[in-house]
């Protein structure tokens, strides 16, 4: 695993304006908001011989609560080469209000020298073969499952509804899309991947806490890590990074959870039928009511860009999925409104109609075995058992948001390009949705996801 901070210069446009580290600038803008005499004066009392003086001045209120301090240091821009699927996914959880990217499956095909080794995840030793072998079947019959449809389309090309008088270049993409969209689903969630967060200092240093906190070598490799990193820029708050008995506690309250639900229940590998859950909270203060219509809160709306009213913004949605594979789980938990959930227990295994492949059923039975042996185990390693999942796991998802920000996410992941089980599931949600509240109805702009681009 390398891990990298960037640093930002200034362009050329702004060369002459003020140029601050990430811990002066907290520091001054603290003073600025207790000061009314400007920011020039405040950059003027710095000794920029010696600008820590001035930041050790305004830093010693964190200790005292005043967290907002170090939520102005700016975004911190950290690239993690190497990681797991699986823990990418994790500092997304973690980071609610985060901004960042990580490799997609659909533009790079993987193959099995992307895997970790067993003793490096902490995969116990009684299953560390079983699971290496595990992990190389599911690449290859992953590449085997994407040549295959690969060439369906090539003998088929209305599979994927090209437009007329479509560039070749992107139906080889289209063509590419649809195979690797299709075959994703054997991938397994202990892939290393690469990704990219930004954050302020106050949001790095709550990740990295609960980082060390999980009960897994890999997360607290990340989190010494990147808290190396963080020193470069924000030693001052590094201190506020470090693990306590309620960041542990929470942690394994809920990887236990899974744990228990595996040993008890087992895995199963079934195709889980939708069950999607949806809540609206619409109550208003009566000395607060709204100030809009519904339809005065779309007025003027042309995409899912556009500015949405007070009517629409403040009424809260609640969205569940009971079977939301893993391969969706990775993108759907990026959308940074409101709260995601889910306690990564396996419910069941999605594989679409087209994906068929005479070894997968028996990869399956091997896959299910082996998480409940790694869920069984009692030497400590019991939590590792997500690293023996796939893809195509299907797991219970939540998120709790606004629906202004629902629509969007509806908008988006139903609209021209979309992969085509985001637009399943967000399609259901709208319907739903609709059911609900008719009103929206004319409001919402519900795509079919094609083509794939």
């Amino acid at each position: 695993m390398k891990i990298t901070a960037l640093s930002i210069s200034p362009p050329p446009g702004a060369s002459a304006n003020p140029k601050v580290t990430p811990e002066l600038l907290a520091s001054s803008l603290a003073r600025y908001s207790r000061s009314n005499k400007g920011l020039d004066a405040i950059l003027a009392s710095i000794d920029w011989s010696d600008p820590d003086k001035s930041v050790d001045a305004i830093f010693k209120f964190v200790d005292y609560g005043h967290a907002s301090i170090t939520g102005m240091t700016g975004g911190i821009a950290i690239a993690i080469d190497g990681l797991s699927m699986y823990l990418a996914y994790k500092i997304f959880e973690i980071a609610q209000l985060c901004d960042g990217q990580e490799s997609s499956t659909r533009y790079i095909k993987l193959d099995k020298t992307s895997i970790p080794s067993a003793s490096e995840i902490g995969i116990p030793e009684n299953c560390a073969k079983r699971w290496e072998a595990l992990m190389e079947r599911s690449f290859e019959i992953y590449r085997e499952l994407y040549d295959t449809l690969d060439n369906n389309v090539k003998q088929n090309p209305e599979l994927i509804k090209l437009p007329a008088g479509i560039d070749e270049k992107v139906v080889g993409r289209l063509r590419k899309n649809y195979a690797l969209d299709r075959a994703r689903y054997l991938l397994p969630f202990a892939s290393k991947t690469n990704a990219a967060y930004v954050m302020t200092a106050r949001v790095w240093a709550d990740t990295v806490r609960q980082l060390d906190s999980l009960p897994l070598p890999e997360a607290k490799i990340c989190a010494e890590l990147v808290r190396a990193e963080l020193d470069k820029y924000v030693p001052r708050m590094t201190q506020h990074s470090f693990k306590t008995p309620a960041s542990i506690n929470q942690a394994m309250q809920l990887s236990s959870y899974s744990i228990d639900k595996i040993r008890n229940n087992g895995v199963c590998i079934d195709n889980i039928p939708d069950d999607v859950y949806l809540q609206i909270m619409n109550d208003r203060p009566a000395f607060l009511p709204d100030l809009q219509t519904m339809e005065a809160a779309f007025a003027g709306k042309e995409n899912r860009y556009c500015t949405i009213g007070t009517a629409a913004r403040r009424v809260m949605v609640r969205a569940a999925w009971n079977n939301m594979a893993i391969a969706e789980l990775r993108d759907l938990n990026r959308h940074r409104s409101g709260y995601r959930f889910t306690p990564l227990c396996p419910r069941g295994f999605y594989l679409p109609e087209e994906a068929k492949h005479p070894k997968v059923d028996e990869l399956l039975r091997d896959y299910k075995t082996l998480v409940e042996s790694i869920a069984s185990s009692q030497d400590g390693n019991a939590h590792t058992y997500i690293y023996a999942l796939l893809l195509g796991t299907q797991i219970e998802f939540e998120h709790g948001t606004h629906l202004d920000k629902f629509i969007y996410e509806i908008e988006l992941r139903t609209g021209m390009g979309a992969h085509f089980r985001y637009a399943d599931h967000l399609a259901k949600a709208a319907e739903i949705l609709t059911q609900k509240m008719p009103e929206l109805a004319p409001f919402i702009q519900t795509g079919n996801a094609e083509p794939e681009f």
